[in-house]
Order: structure tokens, then sequence, then C-alpha cells
């Protein structure tokens, strides 16, 4: 089956036509519960979407209303530590592509290195480094393939989702998301390069959906929950359960920032 057979088995369950698609990272799920009147479709019932091997990843597609405005939710996401497949998110965007997405806001946890930025903090990810020496478009025939990432993050989604953070009084620093492939935490030496590199916070997802999406022709931008200070500047040790700890905090802060930033665009 293709793209276009996926959105056949879509749109035989809902009548919304979203623009606005959603993905959501570790510890995000129950954000699923801002969407009204939703349709739950399993991932394992589209062709390509890929099996979630971590938990507190549903694997559903979600569509429905969240401040009236149509919308479709990704309940987890495919990581290349899980398979070694950078592209393994490549099916599951191409059939939001197919289906009339034009705007992705990807969400994620993420470790911090501004101190600033307390855990529970969320984060507007500004630009990316590609730390973990992989691409999810190695092999790709086509010239496609040299995407440009100037400008990968949507200065004007971006613009909206300040502007409603703003309103709500809740702070949304803007920063670099630094990509390593996971699926260790990393090292503090590792870190302290980071921050060199110029880093803000790092984590194990999002960048290669951010240049599929580009690669697509999607508008995007992207969040970070920012769940623990990372290794080697607490001097404790870092855990994926403190990940799924920490993650609604900063996730109660993003579902109304998401919101508000509909409640603009209806």
């Amino acid at each position: 089956m293709s793209a276009a057979d996926n959105c056949a088995i879509v749109e035989q369950r809902t009548k919304l036509r979203p623009k606005l698609a959603l993905v959501l990272g570790s510890g995000l799920g129950d954000f699923t519960g801002q969407v009204a009147d939703p349709v739950t479709i399993p991932y394992g019932d589209l062709a390509g979407f890929p099996p979630t091997g971590v938990s507190g990843h549903a694997g559903t597609l979600v569509i429905g209303l969240i401040s009236g405005v149509p919308v479709a939710v990704l309940s987890g996401r495919a990581h290349y530590y899980e398979h070694g497949n950078a592209a393994a998110m490549r099916p599951a965007l191409e059939t939001l592509a197919a289906f009339g997405i034009e705007d992705l806001i990807l969400t994620n946890s993420a470790g911090g290195l501004n101190p600033d930025n307390a855990p529970g903090s969320v984060m507007l990810i500004s630009d990316h480094i590609n730390f973990s020496g992989t691409n999810p478009l190695i092999g790709e025939p086509s010239d496609a393939r040299f995407v440009g990432l100037t400008e990968a993050y949507d200065r004007a989604i971006c613009g909206r989702l300040k502007s409603a953070a703003a309103r709500l009084e809740i702070e949304l620093p803007a920063g670099v998301y630094m990509w390593f492939s996971g699926p260790s935490f990393e090292t503090p030496a590792e870190i302290r390069a980071a921050r060199v590199l110029g880093a803000d916070a790092v984590g194990m997802s999002t960048v290669p959906e951010v240049i599929l999406c580009r690669f697509l022709g999607l508008r995007v931008a992207a969040l970070s929950i920012i769940t623990n200070l990372a290794a080697g500047m607490t001097g404790a040790e870092l855990s994926h359960e403190e990940t799924k700890h920490v993650a609604p905090q900063g996730g109660a802060k993003l579902a109304k920032i998401i919101a508000a930033y509909l409640e603009e665009a209806s």
C-alpha cells in the first residue's frame, strides 16, 4: 500500500481535512485528551507507520478538533535508535502530506544545557545540529535529496507560537537542539562539547522528521520540553523514567500554547 492508500483509510473514518499536524514525543501522550471528537486509528492499520517500541509512545493517529480547528495528532514516533533507520517516519509523513497537511509542529522531551531553562519548561527550537552522523535522505535517488535547511523552522509558525505563549504569559525561550543517535544518554564530555558548539538542548529525535518535512514541502516548527539538565550538570544519573515523569509538567504548558496558537488561526 502507498500514502494514497493510507489516505483512503483515513478518509473513510473522518470527514475532517486538517491542515495542521502534531507529533507527540516521550511522555506527551496525554495531550491527545485535548482533542475533541477524536477519531483514533492505530498505526498498525496504516501501511508503513512504524510500531512504537518506546514506553510513552501510543502509536496512534488521532484526528479531531482543538480550539475548533481540525488537527491530526501522531501520538508517538519511531526513533533512529530503535531500528537504525533514520527515515522510519517517512511513510507517516508522506501520508500526512498526501492527506493535505501543510504545517507540522513537532514536540519532544530533551535535556537542557541552559540552567535558566528548568525542568518542566518549554523551548522553541530555532535551529538544530545533526550530531548523529546519519540523515533520513541517505539513499534517496533524486536530486530532491539536496534539501536546503537555511530556514528549516518556519518563521511564521514560530512567530505565532511565541505570540501565543506571550499572551498566556508562559516563557518560551528559543534555542538550538542537538540530535544524538541514542539510545544511551550523552556523556558529560559530550555535553560540554555540545555547549561549545552552541546547543541549548539535546535529544534523540525530531531532526530526522524536520529534514523529511522540508523534503516533502511541509512547513515545520518544533518545541522541546526540558525534562532534566543534561549529563554532568547536576551530578545525577539520567533515566527515561525521569523523562516520562517530568514531561507532563511541560506538556500542560505546551498544550496551552498550542490551543492558543490554534484559537488565533480559527
